[in-house]
């Protein structure tokens, strides 16, 4: 033994010892990269979970993958109804590029695969792999790809989708594991930016509920709380078109109330059967009724026309505190928007007896004005019998004791025409308390007067205005019964045709019962009757009822036959040199 081996030493090739080195020098190194991957990663999930807004949580969650493995291409897909994806966020395209692929996918080829079976995949090609369907015209080429899904409350929310990572290498178990990592607290993000928006949705029902609550608490007119409450919906809810419908009769109909927003001129007014309508699936459903898109749902057999340009839609019913139903309230967003979900669709109901609430307090204020106007009319027809008549039966009697004392004849012919006025303003006075005192609702006993006006104001939501109205004459004492029904038939289906046809800013209905005549006319501005049917006698003319010139000869033909069952006339016509058109029916008048 040497003196060096006695004292320990040995002597080491120094070449022994580099491939140690270099292997601790490595080891250290993935130490380290894995320590820059554990800290941006932590860095990532706390920028994740600083959003509150749903749409910047999901472009930071895709923004933070790319970084975080190193990859070129990004997206996040949201799965909607069907297995479809509803959103796709992407990252490492620009403007050109998108606008070169096209349409965003549905969730077809690998990213279907992903979305049919939702664990973790990873390809070192994609063109590989069965479910490939290749790439758009445009489309960047790509090959490598690590996709895994993301959870909220254990249900697939949608999928991070990577390809190309940068150097041309392929994405290693430890990207699917970092990824992997991301997805559960981008979970976490999206289910706090959800319960968020939840949070801030409630609040605005509430803050639009106390809205309405204080219009129906001032005594605001009930046009006045439906435009506010369906307003406000049509924020809260981001809808393009709200209806409120309400039922006819035996419920077997519904009519609609209001309509505003996008295509509302196709639905005022409208009647529509409870058996074939989308708001009539809802008069019967305890729960909202969501449909994707209208335009095919089968529960709509009748009128689907108007639906042109609308896609998804929620309708619910407006229940009342004692479990009656006013109508139905129904929102609906334009072709190609967000489908309602139930979260969407649960303050509706809340807020849909809201519009109940207004309609009941209002139709409860409606009735009280009635008894304080009929308690108006018996006091005023008591007044008239025992003031003004009485007063008057005294001046006839003075008049024709005083007859005897004048000896000129012509002064006698002049007092007893006096006297024959007085008698004629008796019986006008005496028909005058007969119509005040008529307070039966019925659609007998109501006057003619009250029936036209509310004839006129059933009219006013489709027609878009108001029309001036002027009436004339002992209507409500003078007129029989049949042809009060048949008048206010031509005037219903006047107003009608003008809403339908006219787009008229002006309409002025005038009834008069002068002389032996009874008399209506509906004049408007609108844009006048089709060629060849206006100033005709044989207004049914050879047009067929599906065109609209078709459609508005048949209406005009029910109109004169009415006139003609009665022996009176019918005849239409241009309103002036300004344009429109003027209705004139004409019957003879028949005591009531």
């Amino acid at each position: 033994m040497t003196g060096e081996a006695a004292n320990g030493r040995t002597n080491r090739d120094p070449r022994a010892v580099d491939p140690v080195l270099d292997e601790l020098r490595a080891r250290l190194d993935l130490a380290k990269d894995a320590t820059d991957r554990v800290h941006g990663l932590l860095e990532a999930v706390l920028a994740v979970g600083r959003e509150l807004e749903l749409e910047q949580v999901l472009r930071h969650i895709v923004e933070s993958a790319v970084v975080l493995v190193d990859a070129r291409y990004g997206a996040l897909g949201v799965i909607g109804r069907g297995e479809r994806l509803s959103q796709f966020i992407t990252v490492g395209l620009d403007d050109r590029q998108v606008a070169a692929i096209g349409p965003l996918p549905e969730g077809h080829g690998i990213l279907g695969e992903l979305i049919r079976r939702p664990t973790a995949l990873r390809l070192p090609e994609l063109a590989a792999h069965p479910a490939s369907l290749g790439f758009p015209p445009g489309h960047p080429p790509m090959h490598s790809f690590l996709g895994v899904p993301i959870r909220v409350r254990g249900a697939v929310f949608g999928n991070i989708y990577l390809t190309e990572k940068h150097g041309g290498g392929d994405f290693d178990d430890q990207d699917e594991s970092v990824l992997s990592a991301l997805a559960v607290a981008a979970g976490v993000a999206i289910d706090n930016a959800g319960l968020y928006l939840a949070v801030r949705t409630r609040e605005r029902w509430l803050t639009a509920s106390a809205e309405v609550t204080n219009g129906l608490l001032s005594g605001s007119p009930q046009a006045e709380v439906l435009d506010l409450l369906v307003d406000r919906a049509m924020r809260i809810a981001e809808a393009d078109l709200a209806v409120i419908a309400l039922p006819l009769g035996d419920a077997s109909e519904l009519v609609v109330e209001l309509a505003v927003g996008e295509g509302a001129d196709a639905h005022r007014a409208l009647v529509l059967p409870a058996e074939g309508s989308f708001v009539g699936a809802a008069l019967s459903s305890d729960t909202p009724v969501i449909s994707a898109d209208v335009n095919k749902d089968a529960r709509i057999t009748a009128g689907s026309a108007r639906w042109e340009g609308i896609g998804p839609a929620v309708a619910v019913r407006m229940g009342t505190v004692a479990g009656g139903v006013r109508g139905v309230l129904m929102l609906a967003r334009a072709e190609g928007g967000a489908e309602f979900t139930r979260a969407d669709s649960g303050p509706l109901l809340g807020f849909a007896g809201q519009a109940a609430l207004a309609l009941e307090l209002a139709e409860r204020r409606r009735d009280t004005e009635q008894i304080t106007l009929l308690e108006d009319r018996d006091r005023i027809a008591r007044d008239l019998h025992d003031l003004a008549i009485q007063r008057l039966f005294a001046t006839g009697m003075t008049l024709q004791s005083a007859e005897r004392f004048i000896d000129h004849p012509e002064a006698v012919e002049r007092v007893r025409r006096a006297v024959d006025d007085l008698d004629a303003t008796v019986k006008i006075i005496r028909s005058t308390i007969f119509g005040l005192r008529a307070r039966d609702p019925g659609p007998v006993g109501h006057g003619l007067r009250a029936r036209v006006v509310e004839t006129v104001e059933r009219a006013v939501p489709g027609l878009g205005c108001t029309p001036g109205l002027r009436m004339e004459g002992l209507l409500d004492t003078e007129v029989d019964a049949d042809c009060v029904e048949n008048l206010l038939a031509v005037l219903g289906e006047a107003l009608s045709n003008t809403a339908r046809h006219a787009r008229a800013r002006a309409v002025e209905v005038t009834v008069s019962a002068s002389g032996q005549e009874l008399t209506l006319q509906v004049a408007d501005d609108g844009v006048g009757l089709p060629t060849g049917t206006a100033d005709e006698p044989d207004v049914a003319g050879e047009a067929g009822a599906g065109s609209p010139a078709g459609a508005a000869r048949s209406g005009l033909a029910n109109l004169a036959a009415r006139a003609e069952q009665l022996g009176g006339a019918f005849s239409v016509g241009s309103a002036g040199p300004r344009g429109g058109t003027r209705l004139v029916w004409r019957v003879p008048l028949r005591r009531g």
